[in-house]
């Protein structure tokens, strides 16, 4: 589907929207001012005032065409204010995770020797409070809300941005030509953004992403999906994240989309029911809990209730086949007794989700897909801008990540002797392609320009032919690519088998009583896991068996616990190879969050962290 405006850079897309939607009240965004407000909608003439007058702001305090401004905050209105006015005079934006501590936003501002420094809340200028002395090109500090601790702002270089945004309308009319000269000069190999890597493996690594980077993947994904300007997206997932800036904001901005901003992402299931979004760009993690929570209900209902559950599973797996006739009339009915109470908890409106970040199981698409409510899985990482495949709206394949997008090629690559052995374009059709799985290579305008001050780092990425090597293993099926894993994840065991954990801990993300679990055994004789149970689960199951504990670890001891999962890896490996089994586990009973550690800011698994912090767990498994 073509983009509602025409557009080779950011900034003309900017542009072009804004005088698209000039004079219409065309929603642009909309943000929940309170926690007890409603949605505030924010229309394209006002959002143009205010990029306007951030840019004016901008340019008088020295910020040129190139230089880099800071960005750690949460996702908001005021983020894309700011990100909009750099795309206009040509700075680079650099956004930071929330969760970074001090001294990691300190390497990414010095490594990118940023000049202004936008945060969002107290706790955010309190970090940059911290380390603005360390930081030689920092010159600014500008915080979006008011902070509890107002001492904050009385050192020189910390500004409210309330105060920056008026003095920028005060001093738009002088600054109005340099904007505008400085807006029709940026061409599409100048640089939009430099995306830190979250740094599982070392230091962050800054990912240099053209215009023309990630204009081509907006394109190409609007050729695979259809975005208009009748759709909301509600946004929750990190802005300074590719996947969630090309997908959820500039590709929907390109669509004509509204954009609503989640208040975080603890609120999300209730924000959805109050902005009703018709797409939702999700990570699984979402997607798991949502099926986890209507297992569980299933599980604890009557024996007539999961009859009709299983009913409308099945009616609804048949429908999304393709069957119609007979079907068309039992999925009303599937529907009405089901499947329109979990389309009430996503708002009522959804037209699908997209999924990225990390693999969908396939089960738990299915799932979906039966209750009418698509999912679209894609693949691609920061280095690719990030798209590189996805599947389209009616020709899901779960268990695939989809077809490759137009204008990219992917390629795969034995890992014993380097053979590309199958390569896709966007533009083949399915040929026949070897199943044999490799390195997954990727080619193509949406591959990065490099790492910013990394040029060692960036040939091993990408080689001589243009092809960057993403880490991950995979395979064409039927013109669709299957992500087995990454190459860094496989582990050897004692015997010399290669084994894959992603697929292994997948199978286990629809059992009841566990919330996330990561394989372990390098070099061991067998595999076993550390299991985070699902506390909410297990503390019913004690309080309805009368088992008495004082704390989680103690209920986690007790042998009719132990059994309980004893008896759920033995009934799941069972579908595994002899050397997959898992054979051991031990519980953990803290659950893996971004702020303890254990997972990136996209929920993923840093396995290096959780091994290191559980080694002792990992050593008892092994001792014998």
């Amino acid at each position: 589907m073509p983009t509602v405006v025409a557009f080779e850079t950011l900034t003309e897309l900017f542009l072009n929207l804004r005088k698209k939607y000039e004079g219409t009240q065309k929603t642009a965004f909309a943000r929940k001012p309170t926690n007890d407000s409603d949605y505030e909608t924010i229309s394209w003439d006002q959002v143009s005032e205010d990029v306007n007058t951030m840019a004016a702001y901008l340019v008088r305090h020295g910020v040129e065409a190139g230089d880099r401004v800071a960005l750690l905050s949460e996702n908001r209105y005021e983020w894309a204010v700011v990100d909009l006015a750099l795309q206009l005079i040509g700075g680079i934006n650099v956004s930071l995770y929330t969760s970074l501590p001090p001294n990691q936003c300190e390497y990414i501002l010095q490594d990118s020797e940023a000049k202004v420094f936008f945060v969002s809340t107290g706790i955010q200028l309190k970090k940059a409070s911290q380390v603005f002395d360390n930081c030689e090109h920092l010159n600014q500090v500008i915080a979006f809300d008011t902070p509890n601790i107002e001492s904050y702002l009385d050192d020189p270089y910390v500004k409210l941005y309330e105060e920056a945004m008026s003095e920028g309308l005060k001093i738009f009319p002088k600054e109005e030509q340099e904007i505008h000269d400085r807006s029709k000069s940026i061409t599409p190999e100048d640089l939009a953004t430099l995306i830190y890597t979250s740094g599982t493996t070392g230091k962050p690594k800054g990912v240099m992403l053209t215009h023309r980077n990630i204009v081509s993947n907006i394109k190409a994904a609007h050729q695979r999906i259809g975005i208009n300007d009748d759709d909301r997206c509600l946004s929750f997932l990190p802005l300074c994240h590719s996947f969630e800036r090309t997908a959820g904001y500039y590709a929907m901005m390109a669509g004509g989309a509204e954009i609503y901003y989640a208040e975080s992402v603890d609120t999300v299931a209730a924000n959805m029911t109050e902005a009703h979004p018709t797409i939702i760009i999700s990570v699984p993690r979402l997607f798991e809990k949502i099926y986890n929570l209507v297992a569980k209900s299933i599980e604890e209902g009557t024996v007539v209730k999961k009859k009709i559950f299983e009913w409308a599973q099945n009616v609804g797996q048949k429908y999304a086949d393709g069957k119609r006739g007979l079907v068309s009339i039992q999925k009303k009915l599937a529907d009405k007794l089901v499947f329109d109470k979990l389309k009430e908890r996503t708002g009522g409106r959804i037209r699908f989700f997209v999924s990225g970040g990390a693999a969908l199981q396939a089960e738990i698409g299915q799932f979906f897909m039966a209750a009418g409510l698509h999912i679209i899985e894609g693949y691609g990482l920061t280095e690719t801008s990030p798209v590189m495949c996805c599947n389209t709206y009616g020709d899901e394949k779960m268990g695939t990540v989809g077809k490759v997008l137009p204008g990219v090629t992917v390629a795969i690559q034995r890992l014993e002797d380097s053979t590309i052995i199958s390569e896709l374009s966007g533009e083949d059709y399915p040929t026949d392609q070897s199943s044999e799985q490799g390195e997954i290579l990727c080619k193509g305008p949406n591959v990065m320009e490099g790492y910013w001050k990394k040029e060692e780092e960036t040939r091993e990425m990408v080689d001589e032919e243009g092809y960057l090597h993403t880490g991950d293993v995979g395979k064409f099926v039927d013109g669709k690519l299957k992500i087995t894993d990454r190459i860094k994840h496989m582990i050897l065991n004692a015997g010399g088998k290669n084994i894959y954990p992603g697929p292994i801990e997948d199978m286990f993300k629809t059992s009841k009583w566990i919330d996330q679990l990561v394989v372990v055994g390098e070099k061991q004789p067998y595999m076993a896991a550390l299991i985070v149970p699902d506390f909410e689960a297990l503390e019913a199951h004690a309080e309805e068996q009368g088992i008495e504990y004082d704390a989680i670890e103690e209920l986690l001891e007790k042998e009719e616990i132990q059994n309980i999962y004893r008896k759920e890896t033995r009934s799941r490996s069972r579908e595994l190879a002899s050397h997959e089994k898992i054979r051991d586990f031990r519980l953990v009973s803290n659950e893996f969050t971004v702020e303890t550690g254990e997972l990136t800011p996209t929920l993923k698994i840093k396995r290096r962290i959780v091994e290191d912090k559980y080694g002792h767990l990992i050593d008892d498994i092994f001792s014998d």
